[in-house]
């Protein structure tokens, strides 16, 4: 079973794009920093999401926004301008989750935001009501 479930801060904002094509699908890519069990060292895992957890991500998520996200690793690789294979790895994010309140992730924001502006049509997806 490939399952993921990781709690982090979001390092950048989320780049948020759409494919081409008919019907064109946001994607989100972002870097989580996830700290180590019981140590001061921390990991940076790509994260990308698709359709609505995309658009989701690219409104509401922000650099420093602390969040649980679950989903699955993914792997591929492609070749670079010089011929050489790179490998990737990253988290194929299937739902996000805020860890913290208004309050406290304005406070780490530094500058204000929250949720009060978030549609009537995402709310389902809060992990509050």
């Amino acid at each position: 079973m490939n399952t993921v479930v990781l709690s982090g801060r979001l390092c950048d904002e989320p780049e948020t794009r759409y494919t081409q094509g008919e019907n064109p699908t946001a994607v989100a890519r972002y870097r989580l920093a996830v700290s180590r069990y019981k140590s001061t060292e921390a990991d940076f895992i790509n994260c990308v999401a698709f359709g609505k957890g995309a658009e989701f991500a690219g409104k509401y998520l922000h650099k420093g926004t602390k969040i649980l996200i679950t989903g699955r690793i993914q792997t591929g690789s492609y070749k670079n301008k010089d011929g050489q294979t790179v490998y990737t790895t990253s988290v194929v994010v299937e739902s996000h989750e805020f860890c913290e309140p208004k309050r406290e992730e304005a406070q780490n924001k530094g500058s204000g935001g929250g949720f009060s502006d978030i549609p009537a049509e995402w709310a389902e997806e809060l992990p509050f009501k």
